[in-house]
């Protein structure tokens, strides 16, 4: 005879408790357990006898998964060609970042190539979408559209006539399955509804994508099993007020995981940006001290960014340290290198480190144009402005080279960018296109910019002379 057992399952991270408790034992979390319907648990069930299947040998011809090509071709990059047949992707972002209009968009498109793409909502009315669609100039593209919760109902509406090409979800969260007895949005009801929705990808060969919820913190809302369950787990992304938005894939079973396809949102709806660089340098101060032009390398697109430092006496104790868009730690690692190895005095001084445009860099390369930025702040001595700057620094002080030299110096001087300062091993890359100058230790660096430095100019007080 079967009984009832109550659970007790954390929001935050998925795990089971057999009783209610303030706090959660696995994440740490407070007041994130709930009670999710109880389930039937039966005596211990003999089990039955496996079925046998053939077993392959590691040698044998492979072939690429088929894709399905979105017409948008910052988000092809993304993905790694295109969408995979039978393949199901979870795309997160902030509220009012652009997800939907991302997503109707390559629904429209897919549609208008002939394919069969359904998108159903469950946050909106169709009304809703379809004024959506209207401001964008989508409206005449042949999209299914319907507003539903219900997966099982889901599925078996799609599964009628021709299977479709891409099924889109919005949201997960609003999403529920008969099979599970909880309310909707719980991480029961979550990870049930997408693994039925997973296994109707697999079974029929389309591409599903859902949208999740993301919390404060940036992260997807719900369990983590369900990124372990999709195959590609996509993230967008906005810094602030700025228009551009950074498509970005923390998971790729078919495709990588460090390109980035960038957007920038206008009136009518995102528009691909095939050369984010210039969108990053177009309104760059030149002449200014504190600013340094770093050749970035996203995945195998190189991308140049405008850094931006300032350093300036500090009246307090303990002075600030702020970063925005680099690593805070690498920041002070950069600044105890320039202490201990380059005789450079920063204990007494606040530091403001920026990257222009809200963009976020996550290479060490970055090093050699923070350091120029820093020192070129603190002496007042104004960087080139056709200059780019990008290399690794050691604990040593030493300057070590980074992957894809070439491909950065190549995107610089296809800018009008005339002169670089890299690694002492990038000078064999070079292609004469551009002028080299190689430093072998942070040292020398320093030596130069310090050089052409001058005083900064002070205000004079009213009791003084002219």
């Amino acid at each position: 005879m079967s009984r009832r057992t109550l659970s007790f399952v954390c929001q935050n991270c998925g795990a089971a408790s057999p009783r209610w408790q303030g706090k959660c034992e696995a994440c740490g979390e407070w007041n994130t357990l709930s009670e999710e319907g109880a389930e039937r648990a039966a005596g211990p069930r003999k089990p039955g006898k496996g079925r046998l299947f053939a077993l392959e040998a590691l040698a044998g011809d492979t072939q690429d998964a088929p894709r399905l090509a979105s017409g948008i071709g910052e988000l092809d990059r993304v993905t790694g060609g295109g969408f995979v047949r039978g393949s199901v992707l979870l795309l997160g972002g902030d509220p009012g970042i652009g997800k939907s209009t991302l997503l109707i968009q390559t629904t429209a498109a897919l549609a208008r190539a002939g394919h069969r793409v359904v998108y159903i909502s469950g946050e909106e009315a169709v009304a809703q979408v379809r004024l959506r669609a209207e401001r964008l100039g989508l409206r005449d593209a042949p999209v299914e559209l319907a507003s539903q919760t219900s997966v099982e109902d889901i599925i078996a509406t799609i599964s009628e006539g021709k299977l479709p090409k891409l099924v889109i979800i919005d949201s997960i969260q609003t999403m529920w399955t008969d099979t599970v007895e909880s309310a909707p949005g719980t991480v029961t009801q979550v990870r049930g509804s997408a693994q039925t929705l997973i296994r109707f990808a697999k079974k029929s060969g389309a591409c599903v994508i859902l949208v999740g919820h993301v919390t404060k913190d940036g992260q997807i809302a719900g369990p983590r099993v369900v990124e372990h369950m999709v195959d590609a787990v996509l993230s967008f992304e906005a810094e602030g007020s700025h228009q551009f938005r950074v498509l970005r894939s923390a998971k790729n079973r078919f495709g990588p995981t460090d390109e980035i396809g960038v957007f920038e949102m206008t009136g009518d709806g995102l528009r691909e940006v095939t050369n984010p660089s210039e969108l990053f340098l177009s309104e760059r101060d030149l002449g200014s001290p504190g600013t340094a032009v770093f050749a970035g390398l996203e995945g195998t697109r190189p991308l140049l960014v405008e850094i931006q430092a300032l350093v300036a006496p500090s009246s307090l104790g303990t002075p600030r340290r702020s970063v925005v868009g680099w690593d805070s730690s690498r920041l002070s690692m950069v600044l105890a290198v320039l202490e201990a190895h380059c005789g450079v005095r920063l204990g007494g001084h606040d530091v403001y480190l920026n990257v222009a445009g809200g963009f976020r860099i996550q290479e060490p390369a970055a090093d050699l144009a923070v350091a120029a930025a820093l020192v070129s702040s603190l002496c007042n001595a104004p960087l080139p402005a056709d200059g780019v700057y990008f290399g690794e620094v050691s604990l040593s002080g030493a300057v070590r080279p980074v992957a894809q030299g070439a491909a950065r110096l190549k995107e610089a001087a296809k800018l009008g960018f005339a002169r670089a300062v890299v690694p002492e091993a990038t000078r064999a890359e070079a292609n004469g296109a551009i002028q080299v100058s190689d430093v072998g230790s942070l040292t020398s660096l320093v030596a130069d910019i310090a050089a052409n430095g001058r005083p900064p100019a002070r205000a004079k007080s009213g009791g003084e002379d002219g």
